[in-house]
């Protein structure tokens, strides 16, 4: 993990929570979709709104103050697709800044971006995203960056050609974001996680796994609420559960087995012992597909988490199909619409449906929003209604047609309704209305501290660099209660640790330094203070000088699915490679080999090195097995840019995304032959660059000319190193050996 903070924004940061109100996150003041404001349109017809602004948009802006943030893309095909958060003045429509993000490394297909929210801390009025490759950003009211994180750099972020991100959630000091992750050590295997990190400065405080192995992304958005006193958040996942767990600590507490797919939708607390959840994929006990399902929940706090079963089912609701479209709550009702794009009415009370309106063929993604008496519905085929829901009917007041899809939910602020379309944002409603919003709940104070908790609880450097950690006491509810200082620092090895490794680095004080010569490791540290301990784990990563032949590493093992291979793991540091590579031998040497025993893995790019990383040459040798007729890819990644030897295609190929960037020129490749593959980076003033690559056989000599040059019109400034292969069908295996990682 390498954080870019910007400290000199801090000072800006002084803003009372009184003045930071509105529509702050994409489910709205109550966390259910609805709002408390009247005087609302009754009708939304385009050409009639307040102000329009266009941008492609699939997702719900948030407003705060005035101010309404959106995230957004331009362009419509190839390398000017680009995504963006976008601030503008809630009333006029009038654009007060925006930042540009172009996409890197994700299989994100045609343009299925924008498909979330931005998310505002009531505090301080800050702004926070996520992209939908796992960028994530922190920004002030006023545009200034205050921290990013890569996520797929810095975590193992995994992306998905959907590219669905969801919104972050903001509790107390926190943002949370969700994400499915293959990071290493224990957190190496996929997995749908939450990451906290602080709100101000960016650093990770907690990573929590709740669930098992993910079928699907997840996008569900926290909502939060008590639990014996603690502060608890509840969540569906990628692996079909809903969970609850510690929003302090992280700690995983209950979870229940919704479906066999992913569980996007927001969940809705009925109280402080109910929650309704609803999906749209295939059921665990039927062969049926879709359910909404009221749980009764626990009631104490749990010491291990604990699953949930049949018998905390209140009353299920076989009529809901909803995949991702989140429901909303009001008077008792719920009301949802269903993938088959009909809209329904279930009391709350018994899951009975009370009544069904049937809107459009289908729906996906976009959810209601009730305000003013009054839903607003805004369905896939790009319809827009708006209906007054009665005990056994809904009254249709209104319904237009929009030239593109509608995959968002309304937004409520101040007498508007905003709306986002495929190609603009809508604004509609009265340029003097105000808005009603409910009083923060008030925070009980903290109690005496009980427990310890490490922040950064996860780190990564280089050789060379240090990092400073700040240890705070928690109170027996897990909340902050002040930092304290440290008494000890000394290496831990967890007992259920696979791979016992420390870390190539001292502690002086509270700093960690890694001396210039530090190798890369990996392992945790264990702090004591006022008689209690926390832990925190990471990572000494490559940096510009690194080198790798892989003779060192021991063949200790045996291929479990080939008793006669020798083989051990790749380096513990690099992210997500365990499962993904084996150091073998190979033609006399010792080198890295993909592993072809899940098909899962059959495409993989591992880190090695930090995201803040620029202008480096990396380099090293390269094989494809295979016949003329069945060949994989190999490669490197260099600066978000993938460069790589395509067997089946008999080309070298510089890319980003796919469908953003992708030039290539014709290369023989011979299965079973080694080749140097070399590439670097060069940015110039104006933002632009060039991306370089050249592959010659091993053995002969270096070309003095590159093989390719791409040019780059908005080039990625910094980006982590990695390794590359693509072995289809996980048929046929690539090497790596001898990798060198430079600078000039």
């Amino acid at each position: 993990m390498k954080l870019t903070l910007l400290l000199a924004t801090l000072p800006l940061l002084a803003v009372s929570a009184a003045e930071t109100t509105g529509w702050l996150n994409w489910r709205g003041p109550l966390h259910t979709g609805a709002s408390l404001e009247t005087g609302l349109p009754d009708k939304c017809e385009p050409g009639s709104e307040l102000w329009t602004y266009d941008i492609h948009g699939a997702g719900t802006p948030v407003i705060a103050n005035g101010k309404l943030y959106a995230f957004g893309f331009y362009g419509e095909v190839g390398e000017d697709v680009r995504e963006a958060l976008l601030c503008l003045d809630a009333v006029t429509g009038k654009k007060l800044w925006e930042v540009r993000y172009t996409d890197y490394l994700s299989d994100v297909v045609y343009s299925r971006y924008g498909i979330g929210a931005p998310a505002i801390d009531p505090e301080t009025g800050n702004v926070y995203l996520q992209f939908s490759n796992g960028h994530s950003v922190a920004y002030t009211g006023d545009g200034k960056l205050l921290w990013e994180h890569s996520l797929m750099e810095d975590f193992g972020r995994l992306t998905f050609p959907n590219g669905r991100s969801g919104a972050p959630a903001i509790y107390e000091h926190l943002v949370i974001f969700h994400c499915v992750t293959a990071n290493w050590g224990g957190d190496g295997p996929a997995a749908d996680r939450f990451y906290a990190f602080d709100k101000l400065t960016g650093e990770l405080v907690w990573a929590s796994t709740p669930g098992i192995v993910p079928v699907d992304s997840s996008f569900a958005l926290p909502v939060f609420g008590k639990l014996a006193g603690r502060d608890v958040f509840y969540a569906g996942t990628g692996c079909g559960h809903v969970v609850c767990i510690d929003a302090n600590t992280g700690k995983p507490l209950w979870r229940f087995r919704l479906s066999q797919g992913g569980v996007n939708a927001q969940v809705l607390l009925l109280g402080d012992d109910k929650l309704v959840a609803v999906h749209g994929t295939e059921n665990t006990d039927a062969s049926t597909a879709g359910r909404m399902v009221c749980l009764k929940m626990p009631t104490g706090y749990p010491a291990e988490l604990i699953t949930l079963g049949k018998e905390a089912e209140l009353w299920r609701n076989d009529e809901i199909t909803a995949f991702s479209s989140s429901p909303t709550l009001a008077d008792g009702k719920i009301y949802s619409t269903v993938s088959t794009g009909s809209l329904l009415c279930v009391d709350a009370a018994t899951g009975k449906t009370l009544w069904s309106e049937k809107l459009a063929p289908d729906q996906i993604h976009a959810s209601p929003t009730f305000a003013d008496g009054k839903l607003y519905v805004p369905m896939f085929d790009g319809t827009f209604h708006i209906l007054k829901p009665g005990p056994d009917k809904a009254e249709r007041l209104f319904e237009t047609k929009y030239e593109n899809n509608l995959l968002g939910a309304p937004a409520i602020w101040a007498g508007k309704v905003y709306l986002f379309s495929k190609d603009k944002l809508h604004c509609f409603g009265s340029k003097e209305g105000k808005y009603v919003g409910v009083d923060p709940a008030p925070k009980p104070a903290p109690g005496e501290i009980a427990g310890l908790q490490v922040v950064p609880a996860e780190f990564a450097i280089k050789a060379g660099e240090s990092v400073d950690f700040k240890v705070y006491g928690l109170d027996a509810n897990g909340r902050r209660v002040k930092e304290v200082k440290a008494e000890s620092w000394a290496t831990f090895i967890p007992p259920t640790a696979k791979v016992q490794s420390t870390v190539d680095a001292n502690f002086e004080g509270s700093k960690l330094k890694a001396k210039p010569d530090a190798k890369l490791s990996a392992g945790a540290f264990k702090v004591t203070a006022n008689g209690l301990t926390a832990t925190t784990r990471g990572r000494v990563v490559a940096g510009y000088g690194y080198s790798a032949d892989f003779e060192a590493i021991e063949l200790s093992m045996k291929n479990e699915f080939d008793p006669a291979e020798a083989v051990n793991f790749p380096p513990l540091p690099w992210l997500g490679a365990r499962l993904k590579w084996h150091v073998l031998e190979k033609d006399g040497s010792k080198v890295l080999g993909n592993r072809l025993d899940n098909i899962l893995f059959q495409r993989t790019t591992n880190f090695f090195g930090s995201s803040d990383m620029s202008g480096y040459t990396l380099e090293g040798d390269v094989m494809t097995d295979g016949t003329r007729r069945i060949m994989s890819s190999v490669g490197f990644v260099n600066q978000r840019y993938l460069v790589a030897l395509v067997g089946n295609a008999q080309i070298l190929e510089i890319s980003s995304n796919h469908d953003r960037l992708k030039q290539s020129v014709k290369f023989p490749i011979k299965p079973n032959t080694w080749y140097r593959l070399k590439t670097t980076v060069k940015s110039n003033p104006d933002g632009s660059g060039t991306v370089f690559a050249k592959a010659w056989p091993r053995g002969t000599d270096e070309p003095a000319e590159w093989t390719i040059e791409t040019p780059v019109k908005h080039l990625h400034p910094k980006g982590s190193p990695a390794v590359f292969a693509f072995s289809p069908q996980s048929q046929k295996r690539v090497y790596i050996d001898n990798i060198k990682l430079t600078k000039p």
